[in-house]
């Protein structure tokens, strides 16, 4: 299908990117990769009067080590990402999860701000950055704050950034255990969104399309503080959640994903200690 018309504006700045989305206000959305966007403009699902572009924005892509942790601008490409250096030596899970994402073309144009900021609970990144306990950074006309991931996703495609902020900055904390890590995920095909995932670092536990949001499996993770083994601790995995049940997966086999799944990322974890 053909999206509705609209106005297309180029932002030269990040600043510039605000003044436009504060002159439009609700009438506007950013535009990143745009594999989010796009799509539900051309089915009609979204129909915004304008378009921002902030594919200009070339300072808001890198990845780059600050001591504590991992900084990485919001238009960062997932294949830059993936391929990041630093990434893989301090966060393999993120490098990893990113590679996973889509197929090359999409890793080639869609980034990882926008990823987040597109707040789809069958996305892999939220529940990943979730697992990692990332800070995200938000500029908006008031100037820039950070916001705790945990805080972040609000409900399906919902996200605590106000009308006026756009997302700058992913802040990876580095693990303590940079090795104790692992990602899984099931899916039709291999291009397609997830039916479930999960990831796994140090003891915690993110869910991929278990929900409204990206989750934190919590029962899971107690169970495995307490000594559980990870077979034990995965019986855990689906409590708590509210898995959709639609064409592709009834919620008893999302349900039971989960718990599979997370068995299988906690072992393979614990091999990688």
């Amino acid at each position: 299908m053909i999206p509705v018309a609209f106005t297309y504006k180029r932002a030269g700045s990040v600043s510039e990117a605000l003044e436009l989305a504060a002159e439009h206000g609700d009438d506007a959305k950013f535009l990143a990769g745009g594999h989010s966007l796009l799509p539900l403009m051309k089915l009609r699902l979204a129909a915004p009067e304008v378009i921002i572009d902030l594919s200009g924005l070339r300072d808001l892509s890198y990845v780059t080590d600050q001591g504590s942790h991992v900084a990485i601008g919001a238009l960062t490409r997932h294949h830059d990402v993936e391929h990041s250096d630093v990434l893989r030596r301090e966060v393999p899970l993120l490098a990893h999860a990113a590679g996973q994402v889509g197929d090359p073309q999409i890793r080639h144009r869609g980034t990882i701000g926008g990823s987040i900021a597109h707040a789809d609970p069958a996305s892999d990144l939220p529940a990943t950055l979730l697992t990692l306990d990332a800070t995200l950074v938000a500029q908006g006309s008031d100037g820039s704050r950070e916001i705790p991931v945990g805080e972040f996703f609000q409900g399906l495609f919902e996200t605590a950034l106000e009308p006026d902020e756009m997302l700058t900055e992913i802040r990876v904390p580095k693990p303590a255990a940079a090795g104790a890590w692992s990602f899984q995920k099931f899916t039709q095909r291999a291009i397609d969104w997830a039916i479930v995932g999960c990831a796994v670092q140090d003891g915690r536990i993110g869910l991929v399309n278990m929900g409204g949001t990206p989750l934190r499996a919590a029962a899971a993770e107690a169970a495995l503080s307490d000594g559980a083994a990870p077979a034990d601790a995965a019986a855990h995995a689906a409590e708590g959640t509210s898995a959709a049940d639609d064409i592709r997966a009834t919620r008893a086999y999302r349900e039971h994903l989960a718990r599979v799944l997370v068995s299988r990322a906690l072992t393979e974890a614990r091999s990688r200690v």
